[in-house]
């Protein structure tokens, strides 16, 4: 069966010619002019792939990635961008919107295809169903550790025996692990001031606890305790950041383990997951500020803790508050940061980018 691929351009020679050398290497290619009817194709027929220029009339590329990131049946979608701008901040902006990558046009044929099948095939690759045991979830982290951008996880398996009674973590505890249950059974609970217990959740092998505050960034919102001897499977925060936020089709499938095919989860972990760099930052920057109390616009935070609380690396995070200060939004000296522009920071968060 022909890989089905979208491709988005206005500009006539290129689309043909692209469309041409696709076609001639076996893909099934529908073709639109423009972001408006790329949208409108995409929601007749899901392709395998989306190829699409950035500068365009209406909806250019970046909203038209805006729009299909948001949406959780077309979310996994691999898009790479075609663009003829070679500025690092275009490129920039459109890999921290979610793109997988990007062609400079003019580009090769062979350019051309490398980009397409590589994608194709990672693609293809987290499509296998994995067990949800230690078993199968050594395999999936096999996988992700052949991405480039995720060669740096951990080997390591922190795999934890709990004898009954015994807290796996306690209501308001930062979490540091995401939680797989191998063996056993485990209680969520939360405790009111009188001491009595309300019990939040109750799960099994096969089971994760814990990620909704991961993906937060808050504290532990109930505690966990093993109801009887129980096994489990610890992922550091580290690593459950870099699924979540290094790559598209790895996020996507990570995503749909957790939730187990849950669709509002999968949905609500979708929308945060795919977030763009920009949003997440002005999302923090205002979390830190609130934290200071409504009056104070001016905090000290560090790079490192900042890029903690975003989900992102310490590089990406300073690129984004330089944009920022380019654009007015916020002072930067030192270690102090000044939000000049409250509600432009919101206006990113609502919009994406």
């Amino acid at each position: 069966m022909m890989n089905k691929i979208l491709l988005i351009e206005d500009n006539v020679e290129v689309r043909e010619n692209t469309a041409e050398i696709l076609e001639l290497s076996g893909y099934n290619v529908n073709v639109a002019c423009d972001g408006k009817e790329g949208l409108e194709m995409l929601k007749a027929d899901k392709p395998d792939l989306i190829l699409c220029d950035i500068m365009m009339p209406g909806i250019d590329g970046y909203g038209v990635l805006h729009i299909i990131s948001k949406n959780p049946e077309t979310s996994h979608i691999p898009f790479i961008y075609l663009t003829a701008k070679v500025e690092k901040s275009d490129i920039r902006k459109g890999m921290n919107l979610g793109a997988d990558d990007y062609l400079t046009k003019p580009f090769d044929d062979i350019e051309l295809l490398s980009a397409v099948e590589a994608r194709l095939k990672r693609t293809k690759q987290f499509k296998n169903d994995y067990e949800t045991n230690i078993s199968g979830l050594d395999s999936f982290f096999d996988h992700a550790k052949e991405i480039e951008s995720l060669k740096e996880l951990s080997k390591e398996k922190r795999i934890r025996h709990h004898k009954k009674k015994t807290n796996l973590y306690y209501e308001g505890d930062y979490p540091n692990y995401l939680v797989f249950i191998n063996k056993g059974k485990i209680k969520t609970y939360k405790t009111n001031k009188d001491g009595k217990e309300l019990i939040t959740g109750l799960y099994g092998p096969g089971d994760f606890i814990g990620f909704n505050d991961l993906i937060t960034q808050s504290d532990h919102s109930d505690s966990a305790m093993a109801m009887e001897d129980s096994e489990s499977f610890y992922i550091p925060k580290d690593d459950f950041l870099q699924l979540i936020y290094k790559d598209r089709s790895v996020a996507s499938r990570f995503i749909k383990i957790l939730s187990g095919n849950i669709k509002d989860q999968e949905a609500k972990m979708l929308h945060i997951a795919y977030n763009s760099v920009r949003q997440r930052v002005a999302e923090a920057l205002l979390t830190v500020q609130n934290n200071y109390g409504s009056d104070s616009k001016k905090f000290q935070f560090s790079r490192e803790d900042l890029s903690n609380i975003v989900g992102t690396s310490p590089e990406s995070v300073i690129r984004t508050l330089s944009d920022f200060k380019k654009e007015g939004l916020i002072e930067i000296k030192s270690n102090q940061i000044t939000l000049i522009d409250i509600e432009e920071l919101n206006t990113i968060i609502s919009r994406g980018y």
